[in-house]
């Protein structure tokens, strides 16, 4: 996988920027926010090579008045939109497997920190769009909120609004969890 921090800044206005060079900056970011939006590990090699083709197709328009990882995820954001509203993955359910008895620790972990991934993309597919896209950017992407108010076409003040409303929905969600399994 690429490297892992998106390339946030604008490109100088002369230079057209190169595909293999978006790509190499900015995959794992994709593929990232994709699993973020609500796209299923199964499906996530698709969706994220789909991401590319248009970014492809679409990058002689590209003209940097915002920084290329926004651009990305406006097109991750539609994409992973579109793929939840799929009638075939609406109507499917996550079966869990029963894991081994012997394990080694580092399995334990990776155990764990799967089943923890598992627990966000649940809570996560609770919140609405908006909400969603401002939570991953700020909380799990670390990107500043004026870049998030950027990368999702809001006000400043409306992105801190979303960000708010989906820590409490993901509080909730968390300490609900947490009550369910004692």
């Amino acid at each position: 996988m690429p490297p892992s921090s998106p390339a946030r800044s604008s490109p100088p206005s002369a230079a057209p920027l190169d595909f293999e060079c978006v790509y190499a900056e900015n995959a794992a970011f994709v593929w990232r926010t994709l699993r973020r939006m609500g796209v299923r590990d199964a499906d996530l090699e698709d969706v994220c090579q789909e991401t590319f083709v248009v970014v492809h197709r679409r990058l002689p328009e590209f003209d940097g008045r915002a920084p290329v990882a926004a651009w990305l995820f406006g097109i991750c954001f539609r994409l992973a939109s579109d793929y939840r509203k799929r009638a075939h993955i609406r109507r499917e359910t996550a079966v869990a497997q029963v894991p081994d008895e012997a394990r080694p620790p580092e399995q334990l972990e990776a155990l764990a920190r799967a089943e923890a991934r598992a627990r966000l993309d649940v809570i996560l597919d609770t919140l609405d769009e908006d909400k969603r896209a401002v939570f991953v950017l700020f909380e799990i992407e670390q990107w500043s909120m004026a870049e998030v108010a950027q990368a999702v076409g809001c006000p400043l003040q409306t992105a801190y609004a979303r960000l708010y409303a989906a820590r409490k929905q993901v509080q909730d969600a968390v300490v609900g969890a947490e009550g369910g399994e004692r």
